[in-house]
């Protein structure tokens, strides 16, 4: 199996990387920082990949977003499945009261995304099949004045990708939206305290591992996040915007 993970050096991603290493896949990690990068790889070879390939990636770079999946798809000769996992959080206090931290952000966790999930669904519907997951957000399912520059980004990753899905269903294509809550990794504990609900990043691995072995389409991870926000959407506006969180 051949995977390709951009943004490999996040702590959920690599926790993902670590279970398709295990199983002898040929990974391709794309970061933007090159010693965690190489740290990585070399994880991953000691626990088993066939191979694994390190690209240089940089979400605000235009140019970038084709150029990753041209370069993994030549060095693992296709490509079956893919995690994009980049991201930033920066603090609300800056997103929020700063336009071009807001645009850079939103360009970081939704724009550069859009980009590499269609030159990757592109790539796959060319050759008839493969698995195209994306981290998204419980964020994004509802804003909140606590993230709601991050969450709208997320928004946005999780509509497109669900008319992707739409879009490519019958090509052999599968697209799986991934949502998180809050997990406790290093993104997270530099700009605010996880909370109680806080995930860690080794049981979000595994399940995004499973979704990307079963094709799935929608998972939230953990579980309880779907009706907790199916809970969080139902609450009227005129009361959801006098809550403080």
């Amino acid at each position: 199996m051949t995977v390709l993970i951009v943004g490999a050096t996040s702590a959920i991603a690599h926790q993902t990387a670590r279970l398709f290493a295990a199983e002898g896949a040929a990974l391709a990690l794309a970061a933007r920082n090159p010693d965690k990068l190489a740290a990585a790889a070399a994880d991953l070879r000691a626990r088993g990949a066939e191979a694994v390939h390190e690209l240089a990636y940089d979400a605000l770079d235009d140019d970038a977003h084709q150029r990753v999946v041209t370069e993994a798809t030549a060095l693992l000769g296709g490509i079956d499945a893919a995690l994009v996992a980049h991201g930033v959080l920066p603090p609300a206090e800056t997103v929020h009261t700063d336009a071009d931290a807001a645009l850079q952000s939103f360009t970081v966790n939704a724009t550069s995304v859009i980009a590499v999930m269609t030159h990757l669904a592109n790539t796959m519907e060319q050759q008839g099949h493969g698995t195209l997951a994306v981290i998204s957000s419980v964020a994004g399912d509802r804003g909140r004045p606590s993230n709601y520059v991050y969450g709208a980004a997320k928004a946005a990753v999780t509509a497109f990708a669900s008319g992707l899905r739409a879009r490519l269903h019958g090509t052999g294509v599968e697209v799986v939206t991934i949502k998180p809550g809050p997990v406790d990794t290093p993104m997270i504990v530099g700009v605010h305290e996880p909370g109680l609900l806080a995930a860690d990043p080794e049981g979000v691995g595994a399940r995004i591992h499973r979704a990307m072995r079963r094709g799935e389409g929608v998972v939230y991870t953990p579980g309880y996040w779907r009706p907790v926000m199916a809970a969080v959407r139902s609450i009227p506006d005129r009361l959801f915007k006098r809550l403080d969180w």
